[in-house]
């Protein structure tokens, strides 16, 4: 029995051994294991992440987060593709025999057609008028005829009435360039014209066209209801304006060295009695007349102000309320009503703004909406018009729109450079504009023009 007690602490003691020896030996891997992986890290893992990327600039836009893609586009009941047009020519194809037997093949039923769409290249028709001096035989006296070409040409000029209207077609609606336009004419009709005479034949129209651009101011000024605006406009590098003018169905364009409201007495003149709208801009207040300044412009500020104050709770029910007014002004604009009523309307809306507003009316208030509030209290019998005629729009955006072309051919020109470039760039602008606000065909109403001088 001692033998057997002997031998079990033996095994005993052999086996704390050994699990010691495997416990120590399995803590030496765990460390190799973990140095091999963090040095797996260092060459084969992941990158550290890249630096946070820098603000974006105010003037550039954040880009778009990405649409959902869309599914399967339902089928319609009805296509809508093209309508077919009235063909100037038509192809027949028919096989001429049998491709079996080779019959001869004949008659036929039609099973397919299909339209194709061409533009010739025409070119340029050179007409020479001769003037014949013919002898009467009985009296021997000699006649020429009259050679009156005034439907065709202007005074002594070579490019016909028509060529007129379709170069100043593509600068003023195309706003194409000249040396484009020069390439046009040769590419597709083989007429070749310098940039210098293309110049002088937009100059022609825009002279031709003066007593339809008088007319055209002379609207204007007759005009209940008159829109204005200005943007900048560089001449031969001097800084300058381009004044706007308009109406729903007339446009009226000019470059003026100046922006003061000495230009708005000398477009509208005295006569004018109607209302205008326009921004906030100071010269406009030179007109004494009824006046509709724009809500879009001051919403506009108060969006921004709301931006630069966002944990403030005082401007933003401010704001709030002031877009909740201004809803209400449009619902009873919209309204069929009674003059009486919206008289109404409007006393009890001003009202409204100005109690919204009389509180930081003070000169040392510094609440942050307190300029805004002192231009509501300068112009607030101008904010309102457009509750009491329902003719008065309540934004000045017809102006905006319509200076956009031009502010476009700025950025790419730089503007003109020479007064007769910027009158001739501003009659182009005035009369082609106008046509298109009237829904008419700018080139045969531009043919129109150059033919009788009318608008």
């Amino acid at each position: 029995m001692q033998e057997r007690a002997a031998l079990e602490q033996l095994d005993r003691a052999a086996l704390v051994a050994l699990v010691l020896a495997q416990q120590a030996r399995i803590a030496a891997l765990e460390g190799q294991v973990a140095a091999l992986t963090a040095r797996v890290d260092e060459l084969g893992g992941s990158p550290p992440a890249p630096p946070p990327a820098p603000p974006l600039p105010p003037f550039v836009k954040p880009a778009r987060q990405a649409r959902r893609a869309r599914g399967a586009r339902k089928r319609r009941g009805q296509a809508f593709g093209r309508r077919r047009m009235v063909p100037t020519r038509t192809v027949e194809h028919a096989l001429e025999a049998c491709p079996d037997c080779g019959t001869a093949l004949g008659g036929g039923e039609v099973v397919r057609r299909r339209q194709v769409l061409h533009i010739p290249a025409a070119p340029v028709e050179v007409i020479e008028h001769v003037a014949l001096r013919r002898v009467c035989p009985g009296c021997g006296h000699a006649h020429l005829p009259p050679l009156d070409l005034g439907e065709q040409v202007l005074d002594h000029q070579r490019v016909s009435v028509e060529t007129l209207a379709y170069i100043a077609t593509l600068r003023a609606v195309g706003r194409l360039p000249l040396r484009t336009i020069q390439w046009l004419l040769d590419a597709l009709h083989g007429l070749r014209l310098s940039v210098g005479g293309l110049v002088g034949l937009l100059r022609a129209v825009a002279a031709r066209a003066a007593p339809a651009l008088e007319t055209l101011r002379a609207g204007i000024r007759g005009s209940p209801v008159v829109q204005a605006d200005e943007t900048g406009w560089r001449e031969d590098g001097a800084n300058g304006y381009v004044w706007f003018f308009g109406t729903p169905e007339l446009r009226y364009f000019r470059r003026e060295a100046s922006r003061g409201g000495a230009v708005v007495a000398e477009v509208l003149g005295d006569d004018f009695a109607g209302t205008l709208v326009s921004d906030f801009y100071a010269a406009y207040n030179r007109y004494i007349g009824p006046h509709q300044r724009c809500w879009a412009h001051l919403l506009r500020d108060v969006h921004d102000l709301r931006l630069a104050h966002p944990g403030d709770a005082g401007v933003a029910a401010w704001a709030d309320a002031l877009h909740a007014l201004y809803r209400e002004a449009a619902r009873q604009a919209a309204l069929d009503q009674p003059e009486a009523a919206r008289l109404a309307a409007w006393d009890a809306l001003e009202r409204q703004l100005a109690a919204l507003c009389q509180p930081f009316w003070a000169a040392d208030c510094a609440a942050p909406q307190a300029t805004l509030c002192r231009r509501v209290d300068l112009f607030l019998d101008e904010l309102l018009m457009f509750v009491a005629d329902p003719a008065v729009p309540a934004d000045n955006n017809l102006a905006e729109r319509s200076l956009r072309p031009l502010v476009i051919v700025r950025k790419i020109s730089g503007g003109s450079r020479s007064t007769a470039g910027s009158e001739t760039t501003m009659a182009l602008a005035s009369l082609f504009a106008t046509w298109r606000a009237q829904g008419r065909d700018p080139l045969a109403a531009c043919r129109l023009t150059l033919l009788t001088q009318t608008l």
